[in-house]
């Protein structure tokens, strides 16, 4: 498993629609031989209960992250851990009305991605990070959006967040590129050391 190799402490898994998904059976390949220690994450866009029941039963300690329109009370119904995507929009990243979105998802992991109309994430696009660091400073967020080996590090020294989300800025030709994913990983280590 390369994210496990290159030091990543989390893993992806896709149950969300998307070219990446994957399925149920692929899923238990993956939990077979995800080594302990390192998180099994399953991102999932608006899901029902069943779906998030059905991965929970593959991967026992899977946090889920939400990347639709789900409300606060589903998100907060759910048992176990969660992160909660809010998107920023590139353009008019509003702190007063990003902080009202984190209000709403008081037990969650925020994780912070960039809004592109039509798409739930993997756009390749940053966001001014400068306007979800306060928040960074009162509780646990996550960034992700438009993430690479070469501007990772900018984005840990400016929010010092809980932890980084990363798809398309370590892949070349639509597939995880190991170099990249090695630079990611040292880049990250680096700056959360420094």
């Amino acid at each position: 498993m390369l994210a496990v190799e290159t030091g990543a402490d989390a893993v992806g898994i896709i149950f969300a629609p998307s070219p990446r998904r994957v399925s149920l059976d692929a899923a238990r390949e993956i939990a077979q031989h995800l080594p302990p220690f390192i998180t099994p994450v399953g991102v999932f866009v608006d899901p029902t209960y069943e779906e998030l029941a059905q991965a929970k039963a593959i991967f026992p300690d899977l946090i889920f992250q939400l990347h639709g329109d789900e409300p606060p009370a589903f998100v907060s119904s759910i048992d176990g851990h969660v992160i909660k995507t809010i998107h920023v929009d590139p353009d008019q990243a509003d702190g007063y009305r990003i902080e009202r979105e984190v209000e709403k998802h008081p037990r969650a992991i925020i994780l912070f991605d960039t809004r592109t109309d039509g798409r739930q994430g993997g756009t390749g696009r940053t966001f001014p990070w400068r306007a979800v660091a306060p928040i960074a400073r009162q509780r646990a967020v996550m960034v992700g959006g438009g993430l690479t080996p070469d501007n990772v590090s900018n984005c840990v020294r400016t929010v010092r967040p809980y932890g980084v989300d990363v798809r398309s800025g370590i892949e070349s030709a639509g597939r995880k590129d190991p170099l990249k994913m090695r630079m990611f990983v040292q880049a990250v280590k680096d700056t959360d050391a420094a």
